[in-house]
């Protein structure tokens, strides 16, 4: 393959934008959207945590929920509700998002984090996370840096950032990695695989993805500093 699909480089991301604080009532909230995939993620809490047996008296605890809409984009339609799909996800986001997340200072206490994807076309779960992370800082929860989160892989022969549907549904071999970094310290928060790779190929995969994430940290940052030099301009 000498170009993708859609014309862009093998390195290259799809168009990116986002914006903080969208949903009134939620403490903390985003929107986050890549190519013709868009995740929304409102935050609320910390609060009293119930049923109390769930609680931890030594620290707060992070729930995530992820979820697709029914007639979200590409691929089948998905059923309402949960699955065990979006358990899945939902679970790795929260690890994803944890390492960064100081919680010790809310025992018996919950933060959730609701993650909404109305229109997709892959890369979703690395949509929601970015758009989580930036909803987190949102609501003003101590962090040591924020998570920047995008797929890599291979389609036959070829390494590329950020596939799109077709590319991870396309026929020969195919791997898809979800990746979630932390920009500032370099450490890897998730590492998912669906599909076969060699070690070489794996570790140019994981660079790429790297470089990419640096690009994604720029705009959850900038997203913020608009947000709040938009309030102060108000003020």
């Amino acid at each position: 393959m000498k170009t993708r699909p859609d014309g862009r480089k093998f390195d290259e991301l799809r168009p990116i934008s986002a914006k903080a604080g969208i949903v009134k009532n939620a403490d903390g909230s985003a929107m986050f959207k890549i190519g013709d995939t868009i995740a929304y993620a409102a935050v609320y809490g910390p609060r009293e945590l119930y049923p109390k047996f769930l609680q931890d008296p030594t620290k707060g605890i992070l729930r995530c929920r992820y979820n697709m809409m029914p007639f979200s984009g590409a691929g089948e339609r998905v059923k309402p509700g949960p699955s065990r799909r979006s358990t899945e996800i939902s679970m790795v986001t929260e690890k994803a998002l944890l390492p960064v997340l100081n919680l010790e200072d809310f025992p018996n206490a919950v933060v959730d984090v609701f993650i909404d994807l109305p229109q997709t076309d892959a890369g979703t779960r690395c949509a929601g996370i970015c758009a989580a992370s930036i909803a987190l800082a949102d609501a003003g929860l101590w962090m040591r840096e924020m998570v920047s989160s995008v797929s890599v892989g291979k389609v036959n022969e070829d390494i590329l950032v950020d596939l799109t549907y077709e590319e991870e549904s396309a026929e020969g071999e195919v791997a898809d990695i979800p990746v979630a970094y932390l920009p500032k310290s370099g450490r890897v928060s998730l590492l998912q695989m669906d599909g076969e790779i060699s070690k070489d190929e794996l570790v140019k995969a994981l660079e790429l993805g790297r470089q990419a994430s640096l690009q994604i940290y720029e705009v959850q940052k900038q997203t913020l500093l608009d947000k709040y030099r938009g309030e102060s301009n108000e003020e």
